[in-house]
Parts: C-alpha cells; sequence; structure tokens
C-alpha cells in the first residue's frame, strides 16, 4: 500500500481537491487538535500543493513555499495524514515527496518549517534541525527547524 502523489499550483486545483484539502486540514488542526485558528490564511494561492491519495481519496497534504512567500528560505507546511491512516508511516513518505518537490519545482534545497515540539524526531529523522527557542503558535508549542542541503533522510521509528 503506497500513496499516489500529485503536486499542483493553486489554480489547477479541482473545486472538489480544494474542498477534500480543506476538509483534511480542519479535520486535523482544528478539529483533532482543538485549536481554534484561521486555517485559510490567504497562503494557498502562493503555495505549491502536494496532495497524497489511497484509493482516490486525499489522505495526506503538504504546502510549499518558495523563498520570501513565508520563511526567507522555501518551506514546507500544513504538514498533515488523515488519522486513521497514520499507523502506515505516511507521513515520512509524504515529507520525502515534499523535499524532493522543493528541489524539483523551485530548485531550492534550503527549507525552514514551523514545527509542533511533540514532532521533533520525526522532522530530525528527515534531516531538519532545531533553530529556534519553544514558541507558542495558536497555543500550540511549535519549533523553527530547517534542512539544509540534500542530505539522505535516515529512518529511526
Amino acid at each position: 500500500m503506497k500513496l499516489q502523489f500529485k503536486i499542483k499550483r493553486f489554480n489547477e486545483l479541482s473545486l472538489v481537491e480544494l474542498y477534500n484539502v480543506l476538509q483534511l486540514r480542519s479535520e486535523v488542526f482544528v478539529v483533532e487538535q482543538n485549536c481554534v485558528y484561521q486555517d485559510i490564511d490567504g497562503k494557498d494561492e502562493k503555495a505549491l500543493h502536494l496532495i497524497g491519495t489511497f484509493n482516490n481519496k486525499i489522505v495526506a497534504y503538504v504546502r510549499i513555499f518558495k523563498p520570501g512567500d513565508y520563511f526567507e528560505e522555501a518551506s514546507i507546511g500544513r504538514v498533515v495524514v488523515k488519522q486513521t491512516y497514520r499507523d502506515k508511516k505516511w507521513g515520512f513518505d509524504l515529507m520525502q515527496e515534499a523535499i524532493a518537490a522543493t528541489k524539483s519545482e523551485l530548485n531550492e534545497t534550503n527549507i525552514t518549517i514551523s514545527a509542533q515540539l511533540y514532532l521533533q524526531k520525526f522532522y530530525e529523522n528527515l534531516g531538519f534541525v532545531q533553530t529556534s527557542e519553544v514558541y507558542l503558535e495558536d497555543d500550540i508549542e511549535h519549533i523553527q527547524m530547517k534542512r539544509k542541503g540534500l542530505s539522505t533522510p535516515k529512518i529511526n521509528f
């Protein structure tokens, strides 16, 4: 069982894809994490949208930004895997695909993320290192992390 990936610009998303992406983000970031925040932040139009599907359903997703659109460096955000599929370790596959897409689509290898603190080890296994103190973003502890160059991710589950 593997995810199928596709990458699209905002204006290439179908209405159904956009609806399903926003539904997944709301399901996880608002309902599951019990966090009231403005998910639709005006940045979707600037992002590349990496969508992971399984059995023709969107179950994983990230946004990818070129340098200057979110952070000074290229960035990856809104990393999400539907709760019922997390036991498949597809988050790692999703991030590997996002890192590769940052290189292939934007020609960028330096990536900055704002990571939820409890996922620090997960992102370290993908080559990211902590570059900030803990801060609150939408009442959830986060850290900034950076990944330089094309180091190969290691799997440590």
